[in-house]
């Protein structure tokens, strides 16, 4: 089985060596290697972008991280997109489709457990951070079940993403995913610190603290500061997944921990 940080250079850039999309494969092109799974949802993401935003931004830096191993040399395959996860807060917005946290944890560790007959390692890269508290509760069990996984925040991995809908997010979109983003609707949210806005949208939901369902500002998004932030969360997300230092929730940290494979 692979055990601690992954072998062989960390490469950026161009890459040659395309990973295996897992959905696309037959039984027999499957060996022993790493699975990476997108964690999304299904959630209002403003008057402006689409409801499937965070599964198609964990997807993409799912991708690459599938592709920088595979070019380092390592089977990896790139599994189909969870795209429902925890959106209770959404809720209030008609298109949001939550199942919650408990069934969340459920699916993740059923997923695990069937994919670790063959995946040896197994890396969940998050697209929402309603998703967190179910991932910080399926991946320690799973570890002690003796099962190789570990989770990241693609979003918290760049430190300068906005909240939700925003410039960063906008920006984003506009390089993944053009066509379905809307910008003649793009507005200005509630635009708070950051810690007082996830306080209260918790205990009251979004709706409530933003009425148009956006945390922060999506004017002046671009697909030039969407390239920038994409390589930035990329980057970061890569050095997580390549050290493989699992912390004591599961989750990937870029320096290892006590908890290290």
């Amino acid at each position: 089985m692979v055990r601690g940080p992954l072998a062989g250079p960390l490469p950026t850039g161009q890459h040659h060596a395309r990973a295996p999309r897992l959905a696309t494969g037959t039984w027999p092109d499957v060996q022993e290697g790493i699975l990476l799974v997108p964690v999304g949802s299904t959630e209002q993401h403003g008057p402006h972008l689409p409801l499937e935003t965070d599964t198609v931004i964990a997807t993409a830096v799912t991708a690459e991280l599938a592709q920088r191993a595979t070019s380092a040399g390592h089977r990896a395959y790139e599994a189909p997109a969870l795209p429902y996860g925890a959106s209770g807060e959404h809720e209030d917005f008609p298109g949001t489709v939550s199942i919650g946290t408990s069934a969340l944890v459920e699916v993740i560790v059923e997923l695990c457990r069937s994919a670790s007959r063959w995946a040896n390692r197994i890396a969940l890269v998050n697209g929402h951070g309603g998703n967190v508290e179910a991932l910080r509760s399926a991946v320690p069990l799973l570890r002690e079940e003796g099962r190789d996984v570990g989770w990241l925040s693609c979003v918290d991995v760049y430190a300068g993403a906005d909240l939700h809908a925003g410039l960063s997010e906008t920006s984003l979109m506009l390089v993944l995913a053009a066509l379905d983003v809307k910008m003649d609707r793009a507005e200005a949210g509630d635009c708070g610190v950051a810690e007082t806005l996830l306080s209260e949208l918790r205990a009251q939901g979004v709706r409530a603290v933003s009425p148009n369902g956006v945390l922060g500002d999506p004017n002046g998004a671009s697909q030039a500061h969407g390239h920038e932030v994409l390589a930035g969360m990329c980057d970061a997300a890569w050095e997580r997944f390549a050290t493989w230092a699992p912390g004591a929730g599961g989750m990937l940290s870029s320096m290892p921990t006590g908890d290290s494979i």
